[in-house]
């Protein structure tokens, strides 16, 4: 077996062996493992309609990465031990590998990988099956199988050459558990004859000809998919695996970066690039190491397939199906053959909400992360145990004041900053004199009251001037806000939220258990401005450019919210994150006290 090649950038990641596995057991005491490998043993006509119950079954004793092995037609009750055999690659097949990730998507816990090593395309430059056992990320601790004796019993034989198969096959955990699935379809059933209802189409390759389930897929050298591969789902495992399947010796993946994650919708929840290449990586070395893996940024729409005269084949979705076609133009321009293209339904998300995408989506995961808490909350031992303090942030725009509203409408004790600086700079206040005496009376309006236009266009763009004004305010609205918490403390409120555009830029995170941050897109957000304050388009983004950016403000926080949608959406959410705050705010405080 050849060893797995990996060029990444970066390159792949360091896996950590799981927990030491529990000791052997039965069904009946439903033992949950982190990691299990199922072997699947009926023809797949006749399994297609039993799918979802064999991974209902399967979903209950593992609870992490579940490995899929199909080798349909084996029997386990024969006296020679069984042996690993090419499964011819058909269509057939790859749209059974569509139709398990698509039924998998119900067990959103578990991180299920179709192994493809012994599914063989139709070539002539194929290599041997593999005779050493092949690695995996996550090595099972129990295999299951969809194979039934006569009987419906834990035949003791039978289990044993399962074990047998899966070891000589993949490397397992040591005292590897095994089970015979009998799933609610019926105990101790024998698998029918093939139904000869073939699954619906869901690989289409371009060609005018008309493609059948037993029809054999061609098998390429070289060639390429692409895609941005935030938080990977099942729809992002159908589109790698027929690429696999596909190539025999190299498969190149752009991974979208930089410019091309703009237009995304939250791109400020996405997954760190390398992050993404990370899991992106374990999973294809796991499923097919006999390739070599190119994994590369995706700067622009074209990437490597748009140049590179080596590539035979590119997968792509629905979606992205008219982007193929224009990388063939442009081929074609650049006197290059023209790629065959394969074109993967999109699964349906069958739980979706109204706001979400009706496919599986990284766009849907992102927004069912608003409200969640992102990051443990900070310990602030110096703050009222007796009160939890939500620091409310964003950019300008973002709808963070009409959250903190929803919030007031909850129960929290509401600080509003910008009306403490007001405080702090009408005469007699604890600014006025300082503010004064640095920049001059000049800034004063006759009847003695600082004019903040006037002060504003002072410190607008000027670093210096507007150190010395922040040096001023900052601390003395720290102050103030402090002793709005004693007010809320006295009026008995539990959580009390501090509303701040600056939270984070004036360090008052030290006044905060959490940092709650609204986001919206920067062309929204300019759009409210020019709306709300009558402003220029250029003048709305300079306002956004002079402050932190929404991506760089998540990175600090706690909880992410976005008003992006309609008013009962954004309701929706604080009332989400208002939940889930009850529920750990009695944690909190016992650790407080």
């Amino acid at each position: 077996m050849r060893t797995p090649r990996l060029r990444a950038q970066p390159r792949g990641a360091v896996y950590q062996a799981p927990s030491p596995p529990p000791a052997p057991v039965g069904l009946g005491s439903m033992a949950v493992f982190r990691s299990g490998l199922l072997v699947l043993t009926t023809p797949l006509a006749s399994l297609a309609p039993r799918l979802a119950s064999i991974l209902t079954s399967a979903a209950r004793l593992v609870n992490h990465t579940l490995y899929v092995h199909l080798q349909p037609g084996m029997s386990l009750e024969g006296p020679a031990q069984p042996q690993s055999s090419p499964v011819q690659a058909t269509f057939e097949v790859l749209d059974f590998i569509t139709h398990l990730y698509a039924g998998a998507d119900v067990h959103r816990h578990l991180d299920v990988r179709i192994l493809l090593t012994n599914i063989r395309t139709k070539s002539t430059f194929l290599p041997p099956l593999p005779t050493s056992v092949q690695n995996l990320a996550h090595p099972p601790e129990v295999v299951l199988t969809d194979f039934q004796t006569l009987d419906g019993s834990q035949y003791n034989p039978v289990k044993q050459q399962l074990v047998r198969y899966a070891t000589s096959c993949y490397s397992c955990c040591p005292r590897l558990a095994s089970v015979l699935l009998y799933p609610d379809y019926g105990i101790g059933e024998v698998p029918v004859e093939p139904l000869d209802v073939p699954l619906p189409t869901t690989i289409r390759p371009a060609s005018p000809v008309a493609r059948s389930p037993k029809q054999p897929v061609r098998g390429y050298y070289r060639g390429a998919v692409g895609g941005t591969f935030d938080r990977l789902h099942n729809a992002h495992k159908v589109l790698l695996s027929v690429a696999c399947i596909l190539a025999q010796e190299q498969l190149v993946v752009g991974v979208a970066d930089k410019d091309l994650l703009k237009s995304k919708l939250l791109p400020e929840l996405l997954q760190p690039y390398t992050e993404r290449v990370e899991h992106l990586s374990e999973f294809l070395v796991d499923i097919k190491p006999s390739l070599t893996f190119d994994v590369i940024p995706l700067l622009d729409p074209y990437g490597p397939a748009g140049s590179d005269p080596s590539l035979e084949f590119l997968v792509v979705s629905e979606e992205t199906y008219r982007g193929g076609m224009a990388i063939n133009r442009f081929r074609l321009e650049n006197d290059l053959e023209e790629l065959a293209l394969y074109q993967i339904q999109l699964l349906k998300d069958l739980r979706h909400t109204e706001n979400e995408e009706d496919k599986v989506s990284s766009s849907s995961f992102r927004q069912r992360m608003l409200g969640n808490l992102l990051r443990p909350p900070y310990e602030r031992p110096e703050l009222p145990t007796c009160l939890y303090v939500i620091g409310l942030t964003g950019i300008s725009g973002s709808g963070k004041s009409s959250i903190a509203q929803r919030l007031k409408g909850l129960g929290a004790f509401v600080i509003d900053s910008d009306h403490l600086g007001h405080r702090a700079y009408a005469p007699g206040g604890p600014a006025y004199q300082p503010v004064v005496e640095a920049f001059g009376t000049d800034i004063l309006h006759k009847d003695g009251v600082i004019n903040r236009k006037v002060l504003g266009s002072r410190v607008f763009g000027n670093k210096k001037q507007l150190k010395i004004l922040t040096d001023i305010m900052w601390p003395i609205i720290a102050k103030l806000a402090r002793e709005e918490m004693d007010r809320a403390v006295a009026e008995g409120k539990r959580v009390c939220v501090i509303d701040a555009a600056v939270l984070l830029e004036a360090g008052w995170q030290n006044l905060v258990h959490e940092v709650w941050t609204a986001v919206i897109p920067e062309t929204e957000a300019v759009r409210r401005i020019v709306e709300r304050d009558g402003l220029s388009e250029a003048a709305a983004q300079s306002r956004l450019q002079s402050q932190m950016s929404g991506q760089q403000l998540v990175e600090q926080s706690h909880v992410v919210l976005s008003t992006l949608w309609e008013p009962h959406i954004t309701q929706r959410q604080v009332e989400k994150a208002w939940a889930l705050l009850q529920k750990r705010i009695p944690k909190t405080h016992q650790a407080l006290d």
